[in-house]
């Protein structure tokens, strides 16, 4: 499941480039819309194909709050304030942001699970942070810039993620992560239409051609392959290993977004990287590893 997670990380760090590009031609909510309603088709055809029952008639009026809680969550606000975010939001200021994801779930899980909160796991926390924090800033240049509405709307986008991920870890005791992701990702591109509905967004069949083929494929991989296949995925890794262990996971992606701008673009590689990158690993085994039973 580790090296799993790690591909997502990868895939991930890519989708936040791929975002960056598409808030050049398409409007924000609009970029939500499309990549939800991709997701949310592909996971439940997903559903159909295995054959894998949906016992929603069987899902009590507490669970259903909870999925659609989760919906909000998960789908719904952290895509509207991610996708709006990323259009002022710096690189540098928004890797630090969600690098914070493995600090806050580790918190919020020893507070609401009550799960031991280690000094092991503490010191792998710091390891991953520090590892972070040596790859962002060790490009010539760069700096953390002062907060914008965009860095704000990062951070707020992070913590309703992970605030999704508690109640996921509550729900994967009840249903499958199949099941779980069928339902919040189909709610959450319901309310997301609704929302686009009413809002001043052109919809019309022009707008939406206007940006060619290349904006279209990476909205595909973005929808279908970063948002359904990765969060099917990170929902069962939740179930397996809880959210706080899982969320170490998330160091990765800025890591990879250097690593890709350095293939793609052609950006050198320093020694920064390389003590960043043994900190990540580092922290990612100590933040994820199992207490011994004694």
């Amino acid at each position: 499941m580790q090296l799993i997670l790690i591909g997502i990380m990868a895939i991930w760090g890519l989708n936040i480039s791929a975002i960056k590009v598409l808030t050049d031609y398409f409007d924000p909510l609009l970029i939500a819309v499309i990549r939800m309603i991709m997701a949310a088709v592909v996971i439940n055809i997903a559903v159909v194909w295995t054959r894998r029952p949906m016992p929603l008639l069987d899902i009590t009026s507490g669970q259903w709050l909870r999925l659609t809680l989760c919906a909000v969550l998960m789908v719904y606000a952290n895509q509207i304030m991610f996708t709006t975010g990323m259009q002022t939001a710096s690189a540098t200021n928004s890797s630090i942001v969600l690098a914070l994801s493995p600090l806050v779930a580790s918190l919020l899980a020893a507070l609401i699970f009550r799960e031991t909160l280690t000094g092991v796991r503490v010191l792998g926390i710091a390891l991953g942070f520090g590892g972070v924090f040596a790859v962002v800033f060790s490009g010539q240049g760069a700096a953390l810039s002062g907060p914008t509405w965009g860095d704000v709307l990062i951070f707020a986008a992070m913590l309703s993620f992970v605030g999704g991920g508690l109640l996921i870890q509550d729900l994967a005791r009840q249903f499958n992560a199949l099941t779980i992701s069928c339902i919040i990702y189909t709610i959450g591109a319901v309310f997301l239409c609704v929302h686009v509905s009413f809002s001043s967004v052109p919809l019309d069949l022009a707008v939406l051609a206007a940006p060619g083929v290349w904006p279209w494929l990476l909205m595909i991989f973005s929808g279908v392959m970063a948002t359904a296949v990765c969060n099917v995925i990170w929902n069962r890794a939740i179930a397996e290993l809880g959210v706080a262990r899982t969320s170490v996971f998330q160091y990765w992606i800025p890591v990879f977004g250097v690593g890709f701008a350095m293939l793609l673009l052609g950006e050198p590689f320093s020694w920064w990287h390389l003590v960043g990158l043994v900190g990540i690993l580092l922290g990612t085994y100590l933040g994820t590893r199992r207490p011994r039973v004694r």
